[in-house]
């Protein structure tokens, strides 16, 4: 592996440069009309317009990706996150014509990332599963002796889905038919599959995932959890580890889940697999993300790891770099997703930034895309950095995130910065007594 291209844009593309830079790698970045200024596209070796501004004819255009690739010859490709990081024709594609994709295999990527399937897998080995469909639910009928079955409330979920599309919450039996109907044609409209599945509800679980690193020498490791409960309308704000509530017994238990499931598909390369925490700590599996993770750097900090640069050395045949038996995690770190939107009703802020300051100190990292000057485009996700702190133990590392925050300045735009300090001044927050609907019951 000698050249990679770096199939995605933002603050994940300049985190894959860096890690590409630091192993002697060369990179090659792909950009959209709407991202000709984009940090990416400054600090890589070489850049490669792909198209138009809108995703669908740009980094999700899959022939414009591998032409480029072709054209700068790369012999291997980074997906990021999001986009076709996680689209199994798209890993295969990149096999036929010989470009090492980083990432699993698409055989692991098309059976994980389809719930249902993904499901019976985490069933035969074993994992905990909250009580559910048998699979595809096709009919009504068929959600009505499920339902009769697991009992209310319940929730139908999209197979393909994710980010909350296609995903119904269900009280009472006179609302399944309409609710599954919904969840149906969401799942369709946004995923190009129908199929939906049920499970049991939880109404104020945990968000917890454990970070997978497994090489093609049998070495399965895990590196934590991450608490990722703090979310609005089932997108991540702010993610932390360790998980605040867990002991060393919970979190080896956790762990020794998700190696479990990972043997059992013979995976390799970076993943998460995520759960649910019920209030009496039982925990659940809820789905596999076969890619890199927005949150890893918080996992990086604690475990000490670059986990991007495993990922890579993965992909180039490497064994793992550490004794998967002895990693051990000190200290906590939080992350604060810094979006370009409006502190009070959430809708984007697009615009150009006037000024911009990022904080410094002991403890503090930053991953970003942006810089005075650049203009943040209307069309894609709102995310412009993340504010990642690490402390000796969760005080420290919430008064550096407040300190961070306080520091951080970006004119021009509007953010969620004040969101944030607000979040972190929060007493149940401060206290660890958090849930993924914590923004919806309390007062910030």
């Amino acid at each position: 592996m000698k050249k990679v291209l770096i199939a995605n844009r933002g603050e994940i593309a300049v985190r894959v440069i860096r890690a590409c830079q630091e192993l002697g790698l060369k990179t090659v970045a792909v950009y959209s009309v709407a991202d000709k200024e984009s940090l990416h596209t400054k600090i890589a070796d070489e850049s490669i317009c792909i198209g138009p501004g809108p995703s669908i004819k740009s980094y999700l255009h899959i022939p414009a990706i591998m032409s480029a690739a072709e054209v700068a010859g790369v012999d291997a490709l980074h997906p990021g996150y999001g986009f076709l990081s996680e689209n199994a024709e798209f890993a295969a594609c990149c096999e036929k014509y010989n470009l090492t994709f980083i990432g699993p295999k698409a055989e692991h990527i098309r059976a994980l990332g389809n719930k249902v399937e993904a499901r019976a897998l985490a069933e035969a080995a074993n994992v905990p599963m909250l009580p559910g469909s048998d699979g595809a639910v096709s009919s009504i009928d068929e959600a009505k002796k499920v339902a009769e079955k697991i009992g209310f409330p319940l929730i139908i979920k999209a197979a393909a889905g994710g980010g909350g599309r296609g995903m119904k919450v269900v009280n009472k039996m006179g609302d399944l038919d309409v609710q599954f109907q919904i969840a149906q044609q969401e799942a369709q409209s946004f995923f190009g599959n129908p199929d939906v599945f049920i499970e049991r509800y939880c109404a104020k679980p945990r968000h917890v995932e454990v970070q997978l690193v497994c090489d093609h020498h049998g070495n399965y490791a895990h590196i934590g959890e991450r608490d990722c409960s703090i979310q609005r309308r089932h997108q991540k704000l702010v993610e932390e580890a360790p998980c605040p509530v867990f002991d060393r017994q919970k979190r080896d238990e956790i762990g020794q889940i998700a190696v479990r499931l990972a043997k059992q598909v013979g995976y390799r390369s970076l993943g998460t697999v995520e759960f649910l925490m019920d209030e009496d700590g039982s925990v659940y599996f809820m789905e596999v993300n076969t890619r890199a993770q927005v949150e890893h750097p918080v996992t990086e900090m604690v475990g000490h790891i670059d986990l991007i640069k495993e990922q890579i050395k993965i992909a180039a045949g490497d064994p793992l770099s550490f004794d998967p038996n002895q990693v051990e995690l000190r200290g906590h770190a939080m992350e604060c997703r810094i979006n370009a939107e409006d502190p009070d009703t959430f809708a984007p802020w697009p615009g150009k930034i006037t000024a911009y300051h990022e904080p410094g100190g002991p403890g503090v990292r930053i991953d970003s895309m942006i810089y005075s000057g650049y203009t943040v485009p209307s069309i894609y996700d709102s995310m412009i950095a993340k504010l990642i702190t690490y402390g000796k133990d969760r005080e420290e590392c919430i008064v550096r995130m407040r300190r961070a925050l306080g520091e951080m300045k970006v004119d021009g735009i509007r953010t969620n910065i004040n969101f944030h300090l607000k979040l972190f001044s929060h007493p149940k927050f401060i206290a660890g007594d958090v849930s993924t609907k914590f923004l919806e019951q309390e007062t910030l």
